[in-house]
């Protein structure tokens, strides 16, 4: 059993380096992942093949594109980094340096299990430098894209609800509530994995998006049926959304506040994130 913290309070780095391979969901192109300890609070990204200083990482780095979260970093674009960093700020790490090989993070299962899986191979250790405070809401925050809607309301402590709404029968309607912290985040949120629909899987390739995609990387479901069952949880598909939630926070770190979301999407959610750093900016004390 993975020693975990049990919030997210205190400052903590990697206990040493680790590394990933795999392929890309929407290049399918294999991508390398290392990701180190740092003394300086945030996540940093640099290139494997460049000796360029740790861009850090915000959310006026995001850039608008479909089913993932990119981020523009000077001249590079790096994609599909929320299941990452997900699992960096949800095991409750503050201060790492990811050094990446490719355009893309490599996608593993479709889960964030996989990230959780490194980090515990080296651990966790005290940083050298403090974490960022929260944020702290004073009043509540709402944002709109169409009829999705996401929310923070003032709250002691991170937690998250999720709801999902979808008219193939084997979703349907779903919701989850949960009080984040770095074991549940391990246990209840990182192993859901990323869901796609049969009937779009033609267009999405022909779009040029998810090359990588495959029966182990992602659920599919057609219909009333999922294509490559089990699932991991019965309402495995709003944990995910979760998970997805909780990347895109990471690139502000995580509020002490409730949020909701209600179909939600990476640009609503990065939306949040800048309303967030508007009303309450980070410090680090």
């Amino acid at each position: 059993m993975a020693f975990w913290p049990t919030s997210y309070d205190r400052a903590w780095t990697l206990g040493g380096a680790v590394s990933r391979q795999g392929i890309g969901l929407h290049g399918g192109e294999v991508a390398e992942v290392r990701l180190q300890p740092s003394a300086q609070v945030g996540f940093h990204v640099s290139w494997l093949d460049n000796s360029d200083s740790p861009v850090t990482l915000g959310p006026h780095q995001v850039r608008d594109s479909q089913l993932c979260t990119t981020l523009e970093l000077g001249d590079r674009h790096l994609g599909t980094v929320e299941h990452l960093l997900a699992a960096l700020a949800g095991c409750g790490l503050t201060h790492v340096e990811i050094q990446v090989g490719g355009e893309e993070i490599p996608l593993l299962d479709g889960s964030a299990l996989g990230w959780v899986e490194a980090i515990a191979e080296v651990g966790l250790t005290p940083a050298a430098t403090p974490r960022a405070d929260p944020l702290v809401l004073e009043h509540a925050l709402v944002c709109h894209r169409g009829s999705s809607v996401i929310t923070a309301t003032p709250a002691e402590r991170f937690n998250v609800v999720g709801v999902i709404d979808f008219p193939q029968a084997a979703i349907g309607h779903q919701m989850l509530a949960i009080e984040l912290t770095p074991e549940g985040f391990t246990e209840q949120i990182a192993p859901a994995r990323t869901f796609g629909f049969r009937e779009q899987v033609d267009q999405l390739l022909a779009a040029g998006l998810i090359q990588g995609g495959a029966l182990d990387n992602a659920l599919v479901c057609d219909g009333d049926h999922w294509l490559n069952p089990p699932l991991r949880f019965a309402d495995e598909p709003v944990r995910h959304k979760l998970l997805d939630l909780i990347g895109d926070l990471a690139l502000v770190g995580f509020p002490q506040a409730q949020v909701l979301v209600y179909r939600g999407s990476h640009g609503l959610h990065n939306d949040l994130a800048n309303a967030l750093l508007a009303v309450c900016p980070v410090t680090v004390s």
